[in-house]
């Protein structure tokens, strides 16, 4: 069953919530204030441009690495539904306009899994695939029921404390082995296990 469950509104530093995992169903109730972001979309808005055009999103698979820059863990963010159910996800979100993808990243990761997580990103990230979720089930490995969007995914290695933020109610660290089992993509959405697995790949973490 699809999630639904609101962005917040965006506070003074404007910052706009849209994961992949975590469906937007509303928008923000009062007027914008004198800092928000310009290009908040209302839910009017957001659902005319979902109607017309792909959405770009970006997402992040957060590791931790040994001193030899080996994948050790894995983090998957836990998420309760309306329905209190629970899913396993990962960090997420829209690409605002005028945004660079470096940016988008390290907001979302920041949003995610705190302040402190420390993300590791170079210059120039450069996505391990990139990920087309389509309304239709079968199109692609990857589904969402809203929209079609393009997501650039990213593996991100984090050297800091991460405390949960936002929905999630907390990030789960397994092994490499532990994160690419049929039994977590059996807990994933839309097809993300596919997706930790592909990112895991491309760091030669899978055996």
């Amino acid at each position: 069953m699809p999630v639904r469950t609101p962005d917040p509104e965006p506070g003074d530093n404007g910052d706009e919530r849209d994961s992949l995992s975590t469906p937007f169903s509303g928008a923000p109730t009062g007027g914008p204030g004198p800092n928000t972001n310009p290009a908040w979309l209302s839910e009017v808005e957001l659902a005319e441009a979902r109607r017309r055009l792909p959405m770009l999103y970006v997402e992040a698979l957060p590791v931790r690495t040994d001193g030899m820059g080996a994948v050790t863990q894995v983090g998957i963010l836990l998420r309760a539904t309306p329905l209190g159910e629970m899913t396993r996800t990962l960090v997420s979100g829209r690409v605002r306009y005028g945004e660079t993808v470096r940016d988008a990243l390290f907001r979302h990761v920041e949003n995610d899994l705190g302040p402190m997580a420390f993300p590791l990103l170079p210059p120039q990230p450069a996505p391990f695939t990139v990920a087309e979720y389509f309304p239709i089930p079968g199109v692609s490995a990857f589904h969402d029921d809203r929209q079609h969007a393009v997501s650039l995914a990213f593996v991100v290695p984090v050297t800091g404390t991460c405390e949960p933020r936002q929905d999630a109610l907390e990030v789960t660290w397994l092994s490499p082995e532990e994160a690419a089992s049929e039994a977590l993509s059996a807990e994933m959405e839309g097809g993300r296990g596919t997706l930790i697995r592909l990112g895991l790949a491309s760091v030669g973490a899978l055996r």
